[in-house]
């Protein structure tokens, strides 16, 4: 793929439409995803056209009555310093005075957080004393899932990538037990998985697909929930495998489900409310990886596949 980046006037607003000074663009796998011609739950980013992302700005500019010079505000719109938000686009405003920073509208509060919240919790569905196997956890929605599923009385294992992410999850994030998918055949770690779960996993929260969810489906519990949030291991793939092992869902009377976290929108002020209490409590913790510069968008991003990122990716602009 090949990107510029690419210099213009700063827009002035037409009629109710405002202009965003962003100060923050999230930087996630999803927008991988966006740049395929192909069939999503978004319209695909057209070539030439700027990479979209949700951004947290403030106006700069606005011929809209409900948005005045000074706001801060949220939404998806290019990764850019100056973005026109035009009539119907999904913009809100945001209150900075009620967190620390700006940022934790794009991770706690932003997707990463609300992802791990719906997800878990109205998807999988867990109970006290269930196991919940999370891949991915490393990152910023599974060490956000682990941790939820702390909360809710479940143990909790985590898969993933280096010694070192391990101990993280263990001592910071506070999984019961951490496996490095490093270096491992799908049946290796199959065995490594089995020999910390014994009996199974009752949910798994899929971030990686490949060969770490062949194994993962492996270790199935009986009527397990399988929670499909991502599969960054396949994105850039030009002839991705898919799962093998799909017949242990029926071996296991297991359920697959995807989703996205944008289907529970008439909730997200209830679920970033108990966010903040858990932040506020000290029962959540979550990390950001904040890249400085425009100029530097193409390898911040691509830190998400190199497995670099340490919590949630975003990117400062200014």
């Amino acid at each position: 793929m090949d990107f510029s980046i690419e210099e213009a006037e700063v827009p002035s607003p037409g009629p109710d439409s405002i202009v965003v000074r962003n100060h923050y663009a999230s930087l996630d796998p999803a927008q991988r995803g966006w740049m395929d011609h192909a069939p999503s739950y978004m319209p695909p980013i057209a070539l030439g056209d700027a990479v979209r992302a949700a951004t947290v700005g403030v106006v700069h500019a606005s011929a809209h009555p409900e948005f005045a010079p000074g706001d801060w505000v949220m939404g998806m719109n290019a990764i850019e310093d100056f973005a026109i938000v035009h009539p119907g686009n999904v913009i809100t405003k945001i209150d900075v005075t009620l967190v620390p920073s700006p940022t934790l509208f794009l991770s706690a509060m932003g997707a990463t957080g609300l992802t791990a919240y719906f997800g878990l919790l109205e998807h999988g569905r867990p109970k006290a004393g269930e196991t919940l196997l999370v891949s991915g956890a490393a990152g910023g929605v599974g060490s956000a899932v682990g941790q939820i599923g702390k909360i809710m009385g479940c143990h909790v294992v985590g898969i993933a990538g280096g010694q070192e992410k391990c101990r993280r999850l263990i001592q910071e994030y506070g999984f019961d037990a951490a496996i490095d998918y490093r270096g491992k055949t799908v049946d290796q770690l199959a065995d490594e998985i089995a020999r910390v779960i014994p009996n199974g996993a009752d949910i798994v929260f899929e971030n990686v697909g490949g060969t770490v969810f062949d194994a993962e489906l492996m270790n199935l519990a009986d009527h397990a929930r399988i929670i499909l949030c991502g599969m960054i291991s396949e994105y850039n793939d030009p002839d991705p495998i898919g799962a093998r092992n799909l017949r242990q869902i029926l071996i296991k009377s297991a359920a697959l489900e995807g989703f996205l976290f944008i289907e529970h929108m008439s909730r997200f002020a209830e679920a970033s409310a108990e966010i903040v209490r858990w932040l506020a409590d000290g029962k959540l913790r979550i990390d950001e990886d904040v890249q400085l510069g425009l100029e530097n968008s193409y390898s911040a991003f691509m830190r998400l596949f190199s497995g670099e990122n340490i919590g949630k990716l975003m990117l400062k602009i200014i």
